[in-house]
């Protein structure tokens, strides 16, 4: 009888009955080998992951997440998130403390998605961890275009000069998260403008690669 009042359907395929049916779920599992290191078209000069292709259920998730405010599949997301960051601590390409900086949003995008998905994401993802924090660094100045549809040396223009840093700042080594790495061109002014201020980039880890 719910399900005729509030019609719940799979954030990866549209499955009725269900917030996020195990087919999703599996395809959202981090393997062993993952998250794989990958070179975007443009090179943010510091190591690039992605957890995955931004195909099939990860990118319905990333999307009703961020276009059809589905908050319930933060939790999905922060899971895979989560042993993503395992891996490259287990592995030893970055070490703690460690403070997440999530990619920059537009502040409109932020406001009209009811918060920025990322450090949600993020801050789910590493909630508990005593060496691991959050610190939304990073801010997108004024009349920076919707990046979608963009070539790559649209975003690139698109981007340059409007990554700015704010106030709060990390005291450690950073890692820049993102749902999606498209170009490289955010990373790379994200990774520049946090090299600027004295800190250490260690890398990159996205969702997906688009």
């Amino acid at each position: 009888m719910l399900d005729l009042v509030l019609p719940l359907e799979c954030g990866g395929c549209g499955a009725p009955a269900t917030r996020w049916c195990d087919a999703c779920a599996t395809e959202l599992v981090v393997r062993p080998d993952e998250p794989h290191l990958i070179s975007p078209r443009i090179d943010p000069g510091v190591p690039v992951f992605a957890l995955g292709r931004y195909a099939g259920a990860r990118r319905q998730a990333i999307l009703a997440l961020k276009e059809h405010g589905r908050g319930d599949l933060v939790t999905p997301l922060a899971g895979a998130l989560a042993t993503g960051m395992h891996r490259l601590l287990s592995w030893g390409m970055v070490d703690t403390p460690l403070t997440i900086v999530p990619a920059p949003t537009r502040r409109l995008a932020a406001r009209r998605r009811g918060g920025d998905p990322v450090t949600r994401i993020a801050t789910v993802a590493v909630a508990g961890h005593p060496d691991i924090g959050v610190v939304q660094a990073l801010r997108m100045r004024a009349l920076a275009r919707d990046s979608v549809g963009l070539g790559s040396a649209a975003r690139e223009h698109n981007i340059a000069g409007r990554v700015v840093l704010r106030r709060q700042r990390p005291h450690t080594d950073v890692v820049i998260v993102d749902d999606i790495v498209t170009t490289g061109a955010t990373a790379r002014e994200s990774a520049r403008m946090l090299r600027a201020a004295g800190l250490r980039v260690a890398g990159v880890l996205a969702v997906a690669a688009a």
